[in-house]
């Protein structure tokens, strides 16, 4: 039996025991203004979506039970061995949802924990998840710009909240320092960016989606008049919007787009503005939207107004290889993510 967001644990089985809540030793109010009964020791964290198994990886590596997915051995290579080779366990959200409440339960978790959206839908699933399986389910917002609050609380579901403070800090000092260096630049003169997903480009973030947050702090999103989340365009469409930076993450596309005629009338193709974002071990601005964009939104600003950000990105990607996925890439890993070779 599959757990679907969108019919909200309607079809959950009936015989499932709902066995009673952990022990608690005092509530912590998750982003869904929900009391969450914390245990009195967190060991073990279940991850209800990619987002929140690389949040909980970040801040305590110990604790992940294990991952939506297995990691493949190239991803590897930037975590710590140990917790990459964790086992894969599903999910509980998104689509292609492939956890159930029994294989849940079999693992003991302490925590189930889900980084995103906090919406009714997503409420709902909390709510029954917990109540069927008695383990506390909490919901901690997954917005770009929420990081450092989402790393505080976090901190506090678990038991670690010297260490979720210094994760917010640090989270608090990257975006304001970026954000600050373009504050005087008027909205009207910054890049006109087009993020292109898919081997041929066509599908990209309308205005205020998850997959292109860090790209509209920075520039303007040129599907963004039209709000919504991902969606497939015409090239006509982006012809017309004639961009000056295109930002992609798909290898093909990036490898092709300048030698297709159909794109050559494209400001930014033209001018060799088409940018490969880096996705090693996690994507830089998108897929999956979790903390992984904090580097991404140096990589960003150092594209869209290299003037302004003389930074070695080499260094900086060091720097948060080692405090977030807990290694010290070597310079050729460094080159390596920064080529965008998956």
């Amino acid at each position: 039996m599959r757990i679907n967001r969108r019919t909200a644990l309607a079809g959950l089985t009936a015989t499932l025991a709902a066995p009673p809540l952990l022990r608690a030793t005092g509530t912590v109010t998750d982003d869904a203004a929900r009391a969450i009964a914390v245990p009195a020791r967190v060991a073990r964290v279940f991850p209800a979506g990619p987002p929140a198994a690389i949040l909980i990886y970040t801040l305590a590596p110990d604790l992940l039970i294990g991952w939506t997915r297995a990691n493949r051995p190239e991803e590897c290579a930037y975590l710590l061995p140990e917790t990459c080779a964790k086992p894969e366990v599903g999910r509980l959200t998104g689509r292609g949802n492939t956890a159930n409440l029994e294989a849940v339960l079999a693992l003991k978790p302490d925590l189930i924990l889900d980084v995103g959206a906090t919406n009714a839908t997503y409420v709902s699933l909390a709510a029954r998840t917990q109540e069927q399986t008695g383990i506390p389910y909490a919901l901690l917002d997954g917005r770009f710009t929420s990081a450092a609050s989402t790393y505080r609380k976090l901190g506090r579901l678990i038991g670690r909240i010297g260490e979720g403070d210094d994760f917010a800090v640090y989270c608090e000092r990257m975006i304001s320092t970026i954000t600050q260096r373009i504050a005087y630049v008027d909205a009207r003169d910054r890049p006109r960016v087009y993020y292109a997903r898919g081997p041929r480009g066509l599908t990209t973030g309308l205005g205020g989606s998850i997959n292109v947050e860090t790209i509209e702090m920075l520039a303007r999103n040129v599907a963004g008049e039209t709000k919504g989340g991902l969606a497939n365009v015409s090239l006509e469409q982006v012809l017309l919007w004639n961009p000056q930076v295109i930002v992609t993450i798909d290898l093909d596309f990036a490898a092709s787009v300048g030698n297709d005629p159909a794109w050559a009338g494209v400001d930014a193709v033209r001018n060799g503005r088409v940018h490969l974002s880096p996705k090693m071990p996690f994507g830089w601005v998108d897929f999956p939207p979790s903390v992984n964009r904090l580097i991404g939104l140096w990589w960003l600003a150092k594209i869209l107004y290299p003037k302004k950000f003389p930074e070695d990105i080499h260094e900086l990607t060091r720097e948060f290889y080692t405090k977030f996925y807990h290694v010290n890439p070597t310079d050729a890993q460094i080159d390596h993510v920064l080529a965008g070779r998956g």
